[in-house]
């Protein structure tokens, strides 16, 4: 293999470690976003169910087949 051809491939690499690096960013800002918004979701629905009466949220409830 020439110098040039190795050259070509060191480049073809280093761009796609970047491209891959970009993905990972991007990624991990939408977990974040996301993680943020099931949070808030949780929140406005434990405050729903405190609000409905019910003594035990419904997620603390146990099946009806227990």
């Amino acid at each position: 293999m020439t110098i040039e051809g190795l050259e070509e491939k060191i480049a073809h690499l280093m761009r796609m470690g970047e491209d891959l690096s970009d993905m990972v960013a991007k990624q991990g800002r939408e977990i974040d976003r996301l993680t943020r918004i099931v949070g808030l979701l949780a929140e406005r629905e434990a405050a729903r169910e405190s609000e409905g009466g019910n003594s035990i949220p419904l997620a603390d409830q146990k099946p009806p087949h227990w």
